[in-house]
């Protein structure tokens, strides 16, 4: 990480400053800095460094100025590590910034706090690594539970469909399990409840049960 070269971006002048003093006292250096996308674009073409750290989002509209500005570095300079700031987790541009996965990042602003997690993330960058927030990762796998059909069920709930989905009856399903027949039909029940399928012909029921979960799968 010595003398490792950065150009920093960022509006918030504060910030900004104190992440050039924070990474020089680390013993990095910062060659540019740049308060809004265009800049940045300029202080990167003439210093060429290493490294750039931007907010998402920048002057003057404040949307998504450093998002565009990290691809357009991203393709004029494929080798260039780039780490992005947010103030909060926005899903859907971090996923698009972190599909190339080499020499990528993207960290809430309130890490910066945290130094050495901090440092570490940027040495992880630099050497061709990726970083992501464990708040995107959360949100990612909160959004995929949100999605499936099946988290609602339990996982003996979810073992009994998968074994329903074979073409076992409640004895079969019983008999696998280890368990009574009465056992699997309160589990069947709770599992046509949980999903939602309306009160009709039980067959009916269980094959429309399979059927998502074959879709979820």
């Amino acid at each position: 990480m010595k003398d490792l070269r950065v150009v920093l971006a960022d509006d918030d002048v504060l910030l900004r400053e104190g992440l050039a003093s924070l990474l020089q006292r680390s013993g990095l250096a910062v060659v540019g800095q740049a308060g809004d996308a265009v800049q940045l674009l300029e202080v990167v073409r003439r210093e060429e460094p290493e490294l750039v750290v931007v907010d998402i989002r920048m002057p003057p509209d404040q949307a998504t100025e450093g998002l565009e500005a990290a691809r357009t570095i991203r393709r004029d300079f494929p080798d260039m590590g780039i780490l992005v700031l947010s103030a909060h987790v926005e899903v859907e541009h971090a996923m698009e910034l972190l599909a190339d996965g080499r020499r990528i990042g993207y960290l809430l602003k309130s890490r910066v706090g945290d130094v050495q997690e901090f440092l570490e993330a940027l040495e992880r960058i630099a050497k061709g690594g990726s970083v992501v927030d464990p708040a995107l990762v959360q949100e990612l796998v909160s959004a995929r539970r949100r999605a499936d059909p099946l988290a609602v069920l339990s996982e003996r709930e979810r073992e009994v469909l998968a074994l329903m989905a074979e073409g076992r009856s409640n004895a079969g399903i019983a008999r696998r399990l280890w368990v009574t027949e009465g056992t699997v039909e309160k589990h069947v029940r709770s599992i046509l409840s949980k999903l939602g399928l309306p009160e009709t012909d039980d067959d009916h029921r269980r094959v429309r049960a399979v059927i998502t979960f074959l879709e979820a799968r």
